[in-house]
């Protein structure tokens, strides 16, 4: 018997996560009013880098690499005093002011008209975190989202309908 196709299969075993590497996706979840909020984005590395530091005042960032962050979600949601009807949209993140920044949905189509703003408050973590994260929890009706990275955790509260 020939240990050709041992070898094939053990070559394609270590390429694949090799591969998946470049593109890797997150995705964080929640129960929000008993409805799924599911979060996808992207998870660039630092790498010794300040990209949050670099970040343009005014200009968005799309919050992850590749490919758009996304949010689905089955409950209507209240993001800084608007309402986010359920279904599908865009997350972008903007630094408003040297340390402050808000979250911004849009329309998950062509023309990207702004849905909500959620301002976020800025805290520093203790140790860096070297992949960006999202994390998502939810209680009841109420929703928590921290954007980690670097030694920076952005974080915003809303509620869900």
């Amino acid at each position: 018997m020939t240990k050709r196709p041992y070898l094939a299969m053990a070559l394609l075993a270590l390429s694949v996560p090799a591969l998946a590497h470049g593109n890797e996706r997150g995705e964080a979840k929640a129960m929000i009013s008993g409805k799924p909020v599911v979060i996808d984005y992207g998870r660039p590395v630092l790498a010794g880098r300040d990209m949050l530091g670099k970040a343009e005042v005014g200009t968005p960032w799309r919050m992850g690499k590749d490919a758009a962050t996304t949010i689905t979600t089955g409950a209507d949601l209240s993001l800084g005093g608007a309402t986010v009807p359920k279904g599908t949209y865009v997350l972008t993140a903007t630094k408003v002011a040297e340390d402050s920044w808000q979250l911004n949905v849009v329309t998950n189509d062509a023309e990207k008209k702004k849905v909500a703003d959620l301002p976020l408050t800025t805290s520093k973590l203790p140790a860096s975190v070297e992949t960006f994260t999202i994390d998502l929890k939810g209680e009841k009706d109420k929703g928590e989202l921290t954007l980690s990275w670097g030694t920076t955790a952005l974080k915003g509260s809303f509620t869900g309908k």
